[in-house]
C-alpha cells in the first residue's frame, strides 16, 4: 500500500508518500481499501504536535471511506465488499488501505457516496455531538457559530436551520458570507470588519445568546464570552487559530456565571452504540435533505501536504478529500 508518513512533528514539508506492506489482520479487524480520505484540522494538530503522536514514523488522518477487502476472525457484522466509513482512527487514513477495528466502522447507506462520506462524517458527527448532545438546540433559539463557512460550520448552519434555530454565523470574507447566507444563515458577521460581540448584541436586541460554538480558539475566545447571556455556555471545540491558554476562571463569574467546556468527539462515540446512534442521526438529516454535502475539494494522496497548507491558511470552504 501507499501512505503518507512523517518522521517527526513539524510542517507540511515533513509529509512523505511511501510504500509499506499491508499489516496482517488481527481478530476483530478489517482491511479497508480507501476510495476517499477526509482531511481535517485535527490532522494538522497531530502533524505539528499540538496533539502529540505516540511514535514515529507515523501516518496521519483518521477518516476515510471505501470497500472492505478482508475481515479478521470474529467479525460477523460486515462482509467483504461492504461499503464502509470511519472517522475515529486508527491514525493512518492518509493511505490507499488501512487496517481498522470493525467496531469503529459504519456501513454506508446506498444514497451516500464514498467521497461525501469521507468529506463529512467526522464533521457531521462533530456537529451532532455539539448541537444534539452537549447543547440540544431547540426551535426558536438563537445561537452563534464561528467559522460558519468551514467544513463543520457549513454542516452546522444547515442542521441548525433544520431544527428551527436562528443562526448567527461568523466568517472572514464577503465571499464566505455569501456562501453561508446561501446555506440559510440568518445573520452573518464578518469578523475582520465588524465587532462580533457588538453585532450579536444588536441582532439579539441586547439579550445575547445562550450558547456559542467556537472551533477557532485563541482569536475568538474572549469575544465569544461577551456574546453569552448570563449562565450561557461556551463550547470551545477546536484550535484553528491556536489553543486557548491562560484563562482566568474569574472572568466567567464576572461575565455572568458563564460555563465553558472543551469537548472532543471521541468521548461522545466511545461505544459502538453511541457511534451508531450519532451516525444514524447524521445520515437521517442528510437523507431528509436537511443537510446537503457539496462536492468536496479533491487532492491526490501525493498532494496531502498542499491540502494541509490550504486548510491551515483558511483558503478553502467546505470539505477536502484525498483520492488514493
Amino acid at each position: 500500500m501507499t501512505r503518507i508518513e512523517i518522521e517527526a512533528h513539524g510542517g507540511p514539508e515533513n509529509m512523505k508518500l511511501v510504500e509499506r506492506d499491508i499489516p496482517d489482520l488481527l481478530a476483530g479487524q478489517v482491511l479497508v481499501r480507501h476510495e476517499a480520505i477526509g482531511v481535517n484540522f485535527i490532522d494538522t494538530y497531530m502533524r505539528t504536535g499540538l496533539y502529540p503522536l505516540p511514535s514515529f514514523p507515523s501516518g496521519l488522518g483518521g477518516e476515510a471511506a471505501g470497500i472492505v477487502e478482508a475481515i479478521g476472525e470474529g467479525v460477523d457484522h460486515m462482509a467483504v465488499g461492504d461499503r464502509v466509513a470511519y472517522c475515529s482512527g486508527p491514525i493512518g487514513a492518509y493511505a490507499s488501505h488501512n487496517v481498522v477495528s470493525a467496531d469503529t466502522l459504519i456501513l454506508l447507506p446506498t444514497s451516500i457516496s464514498a467521497k461525501k462520506a469521507a468529506a463529512s462524517m467526522l464533521k457531521g458527527l462533530t456537529v451532532q455531538y455539539l448541537i444534539r448532545q452537549i447543547y440540544p438546540v431547540q426551535a426558536g433559539e438563537t445561537v452563534l457559530f464561528h467559522a460558519a463557512a468551514g467544513g463543520v460550520g457549513s454542516i452546522a448552519v444547515q442542521w441548525l436551520k433544520a431544527l428551527g434555530a436562528t443562526v448567527i454565523g461568523t466568517v472572514g470574507s464577503e465571499e464566505k458570507a455569501d456562501l453561508v447566507r446561501n446555506l440559510g444563515c440568518d445573520h452573518v458577521i464578518n469578523y475582520r470588519t465588524e465587532s462580533v460581540p457588538e453585532r450579536v448584541l444588536e441582532i439579539t436586541g441586547g439579550a445575547k445568546v445562550p450558547v456559542v460554538f467556537d472551533g477557532v480558539g485563541k482569536d475568538t475566545f474572549e469575544g465569544s464570552l461577551d456574546c453569552l447571556r448570563q449562565r450561557g455556555l461556551m463550547i470551545s471545540f477546536g484550535n484553528a487559530s491556536g489553543p486557548v491558554e491562560g484563562v482566568n476562571l474569574g472572568i466567567l463569574a464576572a461575565k455572568g456565571s458563564l460555563m465553558v467546556t472543551r469537548p472532543t468527539l471521541a468521548h461522545f462515540v466511545a461505544t459502538r452504540e453511541a457511534l451508531e446512534n450519532a451516525s444514524n442521526d447524521f445520515f437521517a438529516v442528510m437523507s431528509s435533505g436537511g443537510v446537503k454535502i457539496g462536492a468536496p475539494i479533491e487532492y491526490a494522496l501525493a498532494d496531502a501536504a498542499q491540502a494541509h497548507i490550504d486548510l491551515s491558511g483558511r483558503k478553502t470552504t467546505g470539505s477536502l478529500v484525498l483520492i488514493p
